[in-house]
């Protein structure tokens, strides 16, 4: 079971929400919408997925990499870390 799973209905509304306004954003862009509005829409859209990806982090950190660390494998304890230290990585760079 992955660790968003509980809340995988939650996700997919969201999910289904940036996709609108990423339709939102074609429309206003074939109708030549002023630039700072769809400059905009587009970081509402950026926060939206950074907000879906900062949430599937911590639920990764509380369930997989909580387990991991809980138990008797201390080198997949220490591989879940490093990947969830280089999710990290991305999530920083790709916001910077």
């Amino acid at each position: 079971m992955r660790g968003y799973t509980q809340t995988k209905d939650d996700y997919l509304k969201r999910l289904a929400r940036i996709e609108g306004q990423v339709r939102g954003l074609q429309r206003m862009v074939e109708e030549d919408k002023y630039c700072i509005d769809v400059l905009t829409q587009v970081a509402a859209v950026n926060k939206a997925l950074q907000s879906v990806a900062v949430g599937l982090l911590d639920q990764h950190l509380r369930h997989c990499v909580r387990d991991a660390v809980g138990g008797d494998d201390p080198v997949h304890a220490d591989a879940m870390v490093t990947e969830a230290t280089r999710a990290i990585e991305r999530l920083v760079k790709a916001c910077s």
